[in-house]
């Protein structure tokens, strides 16, 4: 990578699915690095890995604009719903029918942003920072203080409702 390049490593978790879950994040860029993580009292596994990407995202700065970002995630939901383009496909119909369709529309808005590459890597392959993210995110979903995932409460509580 050059050093113009802002590499983040990705991981969700969730403990049940749905259930609690958290996501893990691992930023770089040169000698830098952050670690980030939260938790969710109830939520999907999908979520949280695309959760993980958009809350990476939010924390770039200007300064990022310019520069090659690297995503790394062994989520195929969120890799291949980008690299092969099914999202922007999902967004000419309005997300009919698409799960998840508030977080996408979010990481729809950081995405436009940046230049960003995606890059699959197996998960539990021992590759240091997805393991770092690993953690992070199941640490996360375990954690005593759980925020809520408002999109995936609400859809739930609409799709149980009998009139």
């Amino acid at each position: 990578m050059s050093n113009q390049t802002i590499e983040i490593f990705t991981d969700g978790s969730s403990l049940g699915n749905p259930g609690p879950g958290g996501y893990g994040i691992v930023m770089k860029y040169g000698e830098k690095q952050k670690q980030v993580s939260a938790g969710y009292r109830l939520t999907t596994n999908n979520r949280m890995e695309l959760m993980a990407v958009i809350q990476a995202l939010k924390m770039l700065n200007d300064v990022a604009k310019e520069k090659e970002i690297v995503i790394y995630s062994d989520s195929k939901y969120v890799i291949h719903a980008v690299e092969k383009k099914w999202v922007f496909g999902w967004v000419k119909k309005n997300f009919k029918d698409k799960a998840n369709a508030d977080l996408w529309r979010i990481f729809l808005r950081e995405y436009s942003k940046y230049n960003i590459k995606f890059h699959w890597i197996k998960g539990h392959s021992g590759q240091t920072e997805n393991e770092i993210c690993d953690k992070l995110a199941k640490k996360a979903a375990v954690g005593k203080e759980l925020m809520t995932d408002h999109g995936y409460e609400s859809s739930k509580n609409k799709s149980n409702e009998l009139f």
